[in-house]
């Protein structure tokens, strides 16, 4: 086959063809990929925010269950004052006793 211009002008015109085709193909692959990219981004977004909101909850939880602890401590602090008050009190009705009885 001998190249001329008319030839060559034909030729060019199949490749350029072509390689617009194959350009098309890797874009629509470029594309669909791009797709899952972002629709698997998006999952993960819900998954942080879900995430979030559970730790936001249990920090919530967590600053209740301090604050019942300290009012559990206290309280238990008041019945061991409340338990040995009881216990001077039972001895200074014996010395009480003890002393009306010198009288």
């Amino acid at each position: 086959m001998e190249i001329n211009e008319e030839n060559l002008k034909e030729i060019l015109e199949r490749q350029r063809k072509e390689y617009q085709d194959y350009l098309g193909v890797i874009f629509e692959d470029f594309k669909s990929k791009t797709g899952l990219l972002a629709e698997s981004t998006e999952g993960i977004q819900r998954q942080l925010i879900s995430i979030r909101d559970m730790v936001a909850k249990n920090t919530e939880d967590i600053e209740i269950i301090k604050a019942d602890i300290q009012f559990i401590k206290q309280e238990l602090k008041r019945t061991v004052d409340q338990d040995e008050f009881n216990a001077l009190e039972k001895r200074v009705m014996l010395l009480e006793k003890k002393f009306s009885d010198f009288k």
